[in-house]
């Protein structure tokens, strides 16, 4: 396995910027929508990081994960498994229900297949 640094340097700036808005913002904008769009970017950075073959529906599997975990949240996952006392996992996994969140991780997504395409086209430019 070899190991893309573009993305893992993209992934750990990502990491920084989501773990300062967790700690250091609470506005009406940036902590609800802006987190929860950069979060489907962070995990494909991630993932993009250490998987070299490109995953043709990538964005939309990070998009159907990030909604089931926030329909985890509707039915209370986090309290059915007696984890609400778990900081990390609390806050992992989240424990407030808001359809806006998928909302949010469809634009991540959706920022996710024009970047694959505009990436694809260059590097198809580049190369003929």
């Amino acid at each position: 396995m070899k190991i893309n640094f573009k993305y893992i340097v993209s992934f750990i700036i990502l990491l920084i910027t989501e773990i300062f808005i967790a700690l250091f913002v609470n506005d009406a904008i940036i902590r609800p929508y802006v987190g929860d769009i950069l979060v489907i970017i962070l995990m494909y950075t991630f993932i993009r990081g250490f998987v070299q073959k490109p995953i043709k529906f990538l964005p939309v599997y990070l998009f159907c994960f990030a909604s089931i975990v926030e329909i985890m949240q509707y039915y209370r996952i986090v309290e059915l498994l007696h984890l609400q006392n778990n900081k990390i996992i609390s806050t992992i996994i989240g424990t407030s229900f808001d359809i806006k969140d998928i909302l949010c991780y469809l634009i991540g997504s959706i920022i996710l297949i024009i970047w694959d395409k505009t990436v694809k086209r260059i590097t198809s430019s580049i190369n003929s």
